[in-house]
């Protein structure tokens, strides 16, 4: 109990400190249209893992739709949760990363002819680098 009162505390003493820092930067008539600031915890690594497990997910069935399946080795966790961790900013630099560095290079493969209906893709990663690899060659 102690803690979950002290943790209270210190979100009353931090979104005092937002207001004030809003009274200084923001207009009367806009900060008037403030209701209430929110506060939240910070995402942690097993977070953002979480949330990449769900667009990997999304990925898979978006791409089993086409015929292609799609696999994910630990180490391509590994390199989207570290390259895709910024406490500050939430869940959207690990969707980011991902569209960047995964479905952008996908794409490319498919319209190379590289991956199509029927592939069966290991996505890995090595030396901080996204390697496709098609299991079924």
């Amino acid at each position: 109990m102690q803690a979950i009162a002290t943790r209270r505390s210190l979100l009353e003493e931090c979104n005092g400190k937002v207001m004030d820092v809003l009274k200084m930067m923001v207009r009367p008539e806009f900060l008037n249209r403030i209701d209430e600031v929110i506060m939240f915890d910070p995402l942690t690594q097993n977070d953002i893992r979480d949330i990449l497990h769900i667009q990997m997910d999304q990925l898979k069935g978006r791409l089993a739709e086409d015929g292609v399946a799609i696999d994910f080795t630990k180490a391509f966790e590994d390199h989207m949760v570290q390259a895709g961790y910024d406490p500050a900013y939430g869940a959207r630099p690990v969707k980011r990363v991902m569209q960047r560095e995964l479905v952008n290079l996908l794409a490319k493969a498919i319209l190379s002819g590289t991956v199509h209906k029927d592939s069966v893709i290991e996505v890995d990663a090595v030396a901080g680098e996204i390697v496709l690899r098609d299991r079924k060659s």
